[in-house]
Parts: C-alpha cells; sequence; structure tokens
C-alpha cells in the first residue's frame, strides 16, 4: 500500500509539473495575441526603472522589456510596466501577472531551483555595499560594528549583511522597510548609521537625498549580485527569446552594430553581421519570430552598451563607469554566445 501511494503521490506531482508546463508554454502566441508585453520592474529606482511625472519609464531594466517588445511585436514601445516591491515580484511572475521580471535581481541559487523560475542572463554584474554619511569618519565596513542598518525586506542583503558581520566579528541593528524609497528616506532621516543595498543601487539612492555629496559609498563590496531578468520555467520557447535578445545587443555592441549606424550595416560582409540583422541565416525564424528580431532591438533601444551609458554611465547622475560590466574583449565580464 504503502508503494501504491507513493506511486499515486508521484504520478500527482508529475501531473500538477505538467500542468504548470503547459499553462506556460503559450507565453509568445499570448504576448502577441495581446499586442503587448506586460513587464515587471520595480517601484522606482533611477537608472534601473523609474517612472517621469508623464509616467514614461527609463532605465536599463526597462529598456530589457522594450528591446524583447521591438524583438517580438516589431516595436518597443508595446510594454505595459507593473511595478512590483521586492516582495511582490516573483508571485508576480509565478501567477502570471508578468511575462518577464525585468527588476533588478539577483541570479541565485535558490531563487534559480526552488521557485519555478529561470533567469536569462546577467544585465549589470553588481555587489553589495554599503553608503554612510561623511560626517561619521567611516572609511571602512570594518569600523560599523554595532552599527544601525537601513535595509529593504525580501532582497539577498539581508543574508550577505548578516554572514558580513557575523564574519568579522561585528554586530548591527536592522531597520528594515519594504522599499528602497523608505530605506533612503530612513537614512535621510538619520534612522539608521548605514544604508547597505547593491552598489548599483547605493548611487542610485544617493542621489535622491537632498545633497548626494554628505553620502560615500564605502569601498567594501560583501558579496556577488549579478542582475538580471527572469521568466517562468515552463516556456522554453520564451525563455529562449528574452535570453537571446539580450544576447543579441550585447553582440551587437562588440559588432560596432548601434542604433544610430545599423541601417547603414545592413549590407556588411561580415557573416557575424549578417546573421545578427537578419540578412542571412535564419535565427529568427528558430526563435519563432522574423528576421529583423534583433535588428529591431537594436535599431530601437540600442546595444548593451548604449543601454547602460545613456541609464547610469559617466554622463548620468549616477557616473558609474563600465567597470565589471564592459565587454569581456575590454576587461570586463559581458559576453555572449555567438549567433550562429
Amino acid at each position: 500500500m504503502k508503494n501504491s501511494l507513493s506511486v499515486v503521490a508521484g504520478a500527482l506531482v508529475a501531473t500538477a509539473v505538467s500542468a504548470g508546463a503547459a499553462s506556460a508554454a503559450d507565453t509568445l502566441k499570448e504576448v502577441q495575441e495581446r499586442g503587448e508585453l506586460v513587464c515587471g520592474v520595480s517601484t522606482g529606482l533611477p537608472g534601473f526603472s523609474l517612472p517621469d511625472e508623464k509616467g514614461n519609464w527609463t532605465g536599463i531594466d526597462v529598456d530589457v522589456c522594450r528591446g524583447v517588445a521591438a524583438a517580438v511585436l516589431g516595436d518597443a514601445s508595446k510594454v505595459k510596466f507593473i511595478p512590483l516591491t521586492a516582495k511582490e515580484r516573483f508571485t508576480a511572475l509565478q501567477s502570471g501577472e508578468i511575462d518577464v521580471l525585468s527588476r533588478n535581481t539577483t541570479w541565485t541559487h535558490t531563487r534559480d531551483a526552488s521557485l519555478g523560475l529561470n533567469f536569462t542572463g546577467v544585465t549589470y554584474y553588481d555587489g553589495q555595499g554599503f553608503l554612510v554619511q561623511k560626517e561619521l569618519g567611516v572609511k571602512s565596513a570594518l569600523e560599523l560594528d554595532g552599527a544601525s542598518v537601513c535595509i529593504q525586506s525580501g532582497t539577498t542583503t539581508e543574508l550577505n549583511l548578516a554572514d558580513y558581520f557575523k564574519l568579522n566579528g561585528m554586530s548591527f541593528s536592522p531597520v528594515v522597510y519594504d522599499t528602497a524609497d523608505q530605506t533612503v528616506q530612513g537614512f535621510a532621516a538619520g534612522r539608521c548609521d548605514i544604508l547597505t543595498s547593491d552598489q548599483s543601487q547605493l548611487y542610485a539612492l544617493r542621489s535622491k537625498l537632498d545633497d548626494p555629496s554628505k553620502a560615500v559609498v564605502l569601498p567594501e563590496v560583501i558579496s556577488k549580485e549579478p542582475l538580471g531578468p527572469v521568466v517562468r520555467q515552463g516556456d522554453d520557447a520564451w525563455f529562449n527569446i528574452v535570453k537571446w535578445t539580450l544576447f543579441a545587443q550585447i553582440n551587437a555592441e562588440e559588432l560596432g552594430l548601434t542604433s544610430a549606424n545599423i541601417d547603414s550595416m545592413m549590407d556588411s560582409a561580415n557573416p557575424n553581421v549578417q546573421r545578427l540583422v537578419g540578412t542571412s541565416g535564419d535565427a529568427g525564424a528558430k526563435l519563432g519570430l522574423d528576421a529583423k528580431w534583433a535588428y529591431n532591438a537594436v535599431k530601437q533601444v540600442g546595444n548593451y552598451g548604449e543601454m547602460f551609458d545613456r541609464n547610469v554611465g559617466p554622463e548620468t547622475p549616477l557616473q558609474i563607469s563600465r567597470g565589471l560590466n564592459a565587454l569581456w574583449s575590454k576587461g570586463g565580464l559581458q559576453y555572449a554566445p555567438p549567433v550562429r
């Protein structure tokens, strides 16, 4: 009887998994029939996903979704953005409320292996750090014993912080908030000594202070935080589309293709360029898309370098250098498989 029950239980689990996969297996069709991509983003983080006073969204994470919309629908503007807190984001994706999550989200083992989700690549290589008021005179995170720390709940920063302080024999008092905006407001109001988050987010949040020059990001980076888009498991075709749209934009930068010059490169003799822009090969067809899927993403949104520079680069308020996010050929980690 025990073995029979085990067989029945196993069959029920298999059926549930199959049903879940089936329900998730038509994302491309659903998006095309709807005529709009539904993208989950943050509630507002400069450089990554932030609405202006008219409700127009900008940022790297926003551009990721616009690129997918361009590849799938031929129009980068056909995106509906859904702002989500860190606590809400995975449930919204799992439930089908959104088609893709592009919300400064760290790729971890637990998230990849136990939530029914797939990460499609890395849009920003990051690491957790600390923001402090200059007047405290702190030069290193190792001077933070006993500090009160503003943290956003539902993020990887909580465990990283606990691990770092325990490893270095230090204690801290957490001051926990639901959103990034609340953490920086708490920091500005003096409710905590330091604010911890991914370094990219720290630069973004510092820009919201009345006087950003009075706060400094400490040099220590205490974790690896590869940030990237996420889709539901069970739909390999959609997973490939989101993944390869990002890869196409990274490859475009490596090949020297930009939104400004891609039209003039359509008659290039370079086979790698030809395959990317769709003048040879069947890369689009293999994804269930037309030949100009990658061309549309680059033409309408830009290559990866364009996305980085206009949203978080040295000429923006965040003033972030490429660093780890430079191409592999320029000393960074950004590397995409070839379109071949």
